[in-house]
This record gives C-alpha cells, sequence and structure tokens, in this order.
C-alpha cells in the first residue's frame, strides 16, 4: 500500500492505493472517473501517515465500499498541507493527459 498527496484542480486530497506507480494507466483512470484528469502527486512514508491518522487510518482500510486499489484517506487540504512538510513528501509527479 502507498500513500500519495494528489494535488487536483480543486485542491489536495490523500490516497491510499495498492498500483506501485502514480501513473498507472488503471490508477489514471480511476482518477479520471472521479473527474481528475490532470494532476501533480507525490508519496508520502505510509508509516508516517499510519501514525497521523491512526483509527481513521485502519477505518479507510476495512471500509468495504471502496475499492481495493484506490481509496481517499483525506479530503481536506488545509489538514493534508498541515499534517506533512514538504520534506516528508517524495519528488513530484506531472500527470496530464
Amino acid at each position: 500500500m502507498k500513500a500519495s498527496i494528489i494535488f487536483t484542480g480543486t485542491g489536495p486530497i490523500l490516497i491510499l492505493t495498492s498500483y506501485e506507480s502514480l501513473t498507472d494507466p488503471k490508477l489514471i483512470d480511476k482518477l479520471a472517473s472521479k473527474g481528475i484528469k490532470k494532476f501533480i502527486a507525490t508519496e508520502l512514508p505510509i508509516e508516517e501517515v499510519e501514525k497521523r491518522y491512526k483509527e481513521h487510518f485502519k477505518i479507510v482500510l476495512d471500509d468495504l465500499h471502496q475499492t481495493d486499489d484506490l481509496r481517499v484517506l483525506d479530503y481536506n487540504g488545509h489538514n493534508i498541507l498541515e499534517s506533512f512538510s514538504f520534506a516528508e513528501m517524495g519528488k513530484p509527479v506531472y500527470y496530464e493527459p
């Protein structure tokens, strides 16, 4: 499982995904189906995300209403950016169709 911040036109979201790459065509299709066609993404250390989101992290992983390959952990951009420093973020990935 990977954790990633996806910077979209409407603000950042924090996702958990089982895809190996943030540009995997299946992940791109999933994001596009949610209206996200162009983005900047960066990975976060999964251990740090789990520490900061604690029980909510576990609830999202156990949520049977979401697919196994993409789960939105947080869509509050202010909260996401307050929770993680830029130094914790991996190298950005830029995607546009």
